[in-house]
């Protein structure tokens, strides 16, 4: 199903955590006001030399991509750490994810876990288990898996589909009002 043949207010998000052991991804769909899990999981890719690493991390993403999809991809942003050649392996995974996406001309969207977090629990500072329970209330998760990388990565696309369709930064509507109508799913 191509991008034009999709209902305008139907849309696939594919949120990705990147990392060069363990590789979080969430794939969410919108429908109206809907937003449902389609699909989350972690990749091990802890074998192999870091050049092998990088092109399974290409070919898992492609994969996804074929497989769902999305309209748009969302990457967790490297975030800035003591370790600057952790931070060099982080950054080398995810450029390898947009080089995926972008491949299949999808556009992509990137985000700092902060911003991750303060989108799915209203903190920043937020644990990956509180984002894990927020998420799974928000979506109706039964069960949690058992590699939060993968909650991080569905976090990704959730947060991603939450700043689209923020009421500050779209739209001429603007208040509360407007906010609570384009997402009733955020208000109890």
């Amino acid at each position: 199903m191509s991008t034009q043949s999709k209902n305008s207010k139907e849309k696939i998000i594919l949120g990705i955590d990147p990392g060069t052991n363990v590789m979080g991804y969430g794939i969410i769909q919108i429908k109206g006001a809907e937003v449902s899990m389609l699909s989350m999981g972690s990749i091990q890719i802890k074998d192999g030399d870091y050049a092998d690493k990088l092109k399974r991390i290409f070919e898992k993403t492609l994969e996804l991509v074929e497989q769902y999809l999305p309209d748009e991809v969302a990457l967790e942003a490297p975030f800035f750490g003591k370790n600057v050649q952790s931070m060099l392996k982080l950054g080398r995974a995810q450029g390898v994810s947009m080089a995926a996406a972008l491949y299949r001309n999808i556009p992509i969207t990137e985000y700092s876990p902060r911003k991750i977090k303060q989108s799915i629990t209203g903190s920043g500072a937020a644990s990956k288990e509180q984002v894990a329970g927020m998420l799974q209330s928000i979506l109706k998760i039964d069960k949690l898996p058992k590699h939060l990388d993968a909650t991080d990565g569905l976090a990704v696309a959730l947060c991603h589909h939450y700043q689209s369709t923020n009421f500050l930064s779209s739209g001429s509507k603007k208040g509360w009002a407007s906010f609570i109508s384009q997402n009733p799913d955020r208000v109890k």
